[in-house]
C-alpha cells in the first residue's frame, strides 16, 4: 500500500527525465550570451567632417566668438522678452498635433522595445478543462466526471545573440523616437516664433502704410488747392491721386499676410485658424533679440541637435540589425514542456503528474541564398544609416553657418537702413515745405514721399529678417530641449 503522501511513479518519470535535461539547458544559457554582429561605436568627428570652429561670417562679427561656450538654448524664446510668444510656444508645445504624432510614435516604439524583451523570456500558458461523460439506457443512467490541469512552456534560446540584437534595435529605435519628438518640439517653437515675428511685421508695413496715406491725403489736398488757385496745372492732383491709390492697394495684401500669419498660428498651437485674432489684434513692435549669442563649437552642435541624434541612433539600430540577420545563418534551439494533471474531482488534482520537456535544434540547409542576403541588406541598411548620419550633420553645421551669416548681414543691413530712413525722412519735410513755397514741382515731393515710404518699410523688413535670422540661428544651433535630460540606452 502506498501513503497518502507518496509521489506516483510517473511523477517520478517525469522529474527524472527532467534532470537528464539540466546539462542541455546549461550549455543553452551559457551559449545565450555570444553575440554575432558587430558592436555599435560612435563614428569619431573627423570621420564625419567635422570642423575644428566654425567659419568666420564675411561681414564684421557682431554676433559672437565662435570659440566662447555655447548659451543655454533650451528656453530660448524667452530671450525675445515678449510675453505672448512665450504663451504662445507654450500652447504650442502642449496642444500642437504634430507634437501629438510624434508621441503617439515614441509610445509605439517603446513597446515595440518591450516586445523584443519580452522574445528573450519563456512562454507560459495555462489550459483547464473539464469532460462529463454519460451512458442512459431504459432504466439507467451512469456517468463521469473528467478534469484536467496543463501548464505549457516554450522558450526559444538566444544562441547566437539575435534576439539580444534585436532589443539593442528596438532600444535604439525607441531613443531615435524619442530625438524626433524633441525634433518636432523644436520645430514648432520655431515655426510660431516665425509666424510671430512676421503678423508683427505685416502689423508694422500696415502701419507705416496707414501712416504713409494720411499725409499723401494732405499732399492730394494741398494739390487740388493749387489747382484751384491756378498755381499749377492739374497734372501734380492726377499724380497726387495715383500715388495714394498705389500706396492704398498694398493695404490689402498686407492685411492678407497678417492674417495668414495669426490663422498659421491658431492651428499651431491646436485651435481653429481665427481663435487668436483677438489676442493678436493690439499692435506690438517686432520681437529684437539679444545683441550677441554664443554659438560654441561644432561639437556643441552635434550634441544639441536632436535630428543629428536621431540619425545616430538609426545608425546602432541598423548595426544591430546586421547582428539580427547573421544569427539567422546559424542553428536555432527551442525548447518546449508541459505538465499535466488530470483528476475525476477537484480534490484529485495535482495527485498525478505527467508532462514531457523537448529540446530541438533546428538549422536551415538550403534556402537560395535568401539568409545570406538579408545580412548582406542588413550591412547596405547600416552604410545608409551612416550616409544619412554624416548628411544631417554636414547640413546640421551648414545651417549654423549660413545662420550666422544672415543675422550679421541683417544686422549690417539694419543699420545702413536706418541711416536711409533718417535722410528720406528729412529729405521729404524739406521737400513738402519747398514745394508749399513753390520752390520745387510736385515730381519732387512724390519721389521723397516714396523714398521715405521704401526706407521705412525696408527698415521694418530688416528688423525682422533680424529676429528671423536670430530664430533659425537657435534652431540650428539645437536650441529649444535640454540634451542633458535624454539618457538613451545606446546600444553597445
Amino acid at each position: 500500500m502506498f501513503r497518502r503522501n507518496a509521489q506516483p511513479r510517473s511523477t517520478r518519470s517525469m522529474r527524472y527525465a527532467m534532470n537528464k535535461r539540466v546539462g542541455l539547458l546549461s550549455i543553452a544559457l551559457l551559449l545565450g550570451g555570444c553575440a554575432v554582429g558587430p558592436n555599435y561605436q560612435a563614428p569619431a568627428p573627423n570621420a564625419l567632417g567635422v570642423p575644428v570652429a566654425y567659419a568666420p561670417p564675411v561681414t564684421k562679427p557682431a554676433v559672437s566668438a565662435a570659440a566662447a561656450p555655447a548659451a543655454d538654448l533650451s528656453g530660448w524664446w524667452r530671450t525675445f522678452d515678449d510675453p505672448l510668444l512665450t504663451d504662445l510656444i507654450a500652447r504650442a508645445t502642449a496642444s500642437n498635433l504634430q507634437i501629438a504624432e510624434s508621441v503617439a510614435r515614441l509610445a509605439q516604439a517603446r513597446e515595440s522595445l518591450v516586445q523584443a524583451r519580452g522574445a528573450l523570456f519563456p512562454t507560459l500558458g495555462g489550459s483547464a478543462g473539464a469532460t462529463r461523460n454519460f451512458t442512459r439506457t431504459s432504466h439507467v443512467s451512469t456517468g463521469n466526471t473528467q478534469l484536467s490541469l496543463g501548464l505549457d512552456a516554450s522558450w526559444q534560446v538566444d544562441l547566437f545573440g539575435g534576439l539580444s540584437r534585436g532589443v539593442q534595435a528596438a532600444r535604439a529605435d525607441a531613443a531615435a523616437a524619442r530625438f524626433d519628438l524633441e525634433g518636432v518640439r523644436t520645430s514648432v517653437a520655431g515655426e510660431v516664433a516665425t509666424n510671430y515675428v512676421e503678423a508683427r511685421l505685416a502689423q508694422a508695413r500696415l502701419e507705416i502704410a496707414r501712416s504713409t496715406l494720411r499725409t499723401q491725403d494732405d499732399n492730394l489736398q494741398i494739390a487740388g488747392w493749387r489747382v484751384q488757385a491756378g498755381l499749377v496745372s492739374g497734372l501734380d492732383a492726377e499724380q497726387a491721386r495715383a500715388q495714394r491709390a498705389q500706396t492704398a492697394a498694398t493695404i490689402a495684401a498686407i492685411e492678407t499676410a497678417y492674417l495668414q500669419s495669426v490663422n498659421r498660428l491658431g492651428v499651431l498651437t491646436g485651435q481653429a485658424p481665427g481663435a487668436l485674432r483677438t489676442e493678436m489684434l493690439t499692435t506690438q513692435p517686432i520681437p529684437h533679440g539679444p545683441d550677441r549669442i554664443a554659438v560654441g563649437i561644432p561639437a556643441d552642435t552635434l550634441r544639441r541637435r536632436p535630428d543629428v541624434r536621431s540619425a545616430e541612433q538609426q545608425l546602432a539600430a541598423a548595426t544591430a540589425r546586421i547582428g539580427v540577420a547573421k544569427a539567422a545563418l546559424f542553428p536555432a534551439l527551442s525548447i518546449t514542456g508541459n505538465i499535466n494533471t488530470p483528476a475525476a474531482r477537484v480534490g484529485a488534482l495535482g495527485d498525478l503528474l505527467t508532462g514531457n520537456l523537448f529540446a530541438g535544434i533546428a538549422q536551415t540547409i538550403f534556402d537560395a541564398g535568401r539568409r545570406t542576403s538579408q545580412v548582406r541588406s542588413a550591412r547596405a541598411g547600416a552604410d545608409l544609416a551612416f550616409a544619412s548620419y554624416r548628411q544631417t550633420v554636414l547640413s546640421g553645421l551648414e545651417d549654423v553657418e549660413n545662420a550666422v551669416q544672415s543675422l550679421e548681414a541683417a544686422k549690417a543691413r539694419q543699420a545702413e537702413l536706418e541711416v536711409a530712413l533718417d535722410a528720406s525722412n528729412n529729405a521729404a519735410i524739406y521737400a513738402r515745405s519747398q514745394y508749399r513755397s513753390g520752390l520745387i514741382d510736385f515730381l519732387t515731393v512724390l519721389q521723397s514721399e516714396q523714398a521715405l515710404l521704401s526706407a521705412r518699410d525696408q527698415l521694418a523688413s530688416a528688423q525682422a529678417d533680424q529676429a528671423l535670422a536670430l530664430i533659425q540661428l537657435y534652431l540650428a544651433l539645437g536650441g529649444g530641449w535640454q540634451p542633458e535630460t535624454i539618457t538613451p540606452g545606446t546600444p553597445s
